[in-house]
């Protein structure tokens, strides 16, 4: 089964900015929101693919340990899908910042995100430097 909650989606083209166009115009808005939703489908296709191996894979293992397997993976399938639940509101949000003409700029200083940076991580919020900077605390600190 493939995990997808690693924030990886398939199948689209890089944005190219067309000479003089400014920074997230209708087009390039457009652009993400279209990728967005992609990523959203995906994540819900594997929702269901794991909803129906689930049920057909639902068996009442006679052996202990057996039971205990199929029981780990499921564990281990819902946690990623509860994952990715979270990661599909997340997606629904930045939808909402992208109509409200609020996506592509960093939180804390405000600077461009920059295309690349949000096709790798269309739900990003900071821009490389801010996100380092806040990695480095969490780690100093442990928050």
């Amino acid at each position: 089964m493939a995990n997808t909650s690693n924030e990886s989606f398939t199948n689209f083209t890089p944005y190219e900015m067309k000479k003089g166009e400014e920074y997230m115009s209708a087009d390039m808005r457009e652009h993400f929101k279209e990728l967005l939703r992609q990523w959203k489908q995906e994540l819900m296709e594997e929702v269901d693919r794991t909803m129906h191996h689930m049920q057909e894979d639902a068996a009442n293992y006679a052996d202990p340990s057996d039971r205990a397997t199929q029981e780990e993976e499921f564990s281990l399938e819902l946690r990623t899908r509860d994952r990715e639940r979270k990661l599909i509101k997340k997606i629904d949000q930045t939808v909402e910042r992208i109509d409200k003409d609020d996506y592509g700029f960093c939180d804390q200083c405000g600077v461009e995100i920059g295309t690349r940076r949000l096709e790798a991580r269309p739900t990003a919020t900071l821009c490389i430097d801010c996100k380092t900077l806040a990695e480095i605390r969490e780690r100093q600190t442990g928050i």
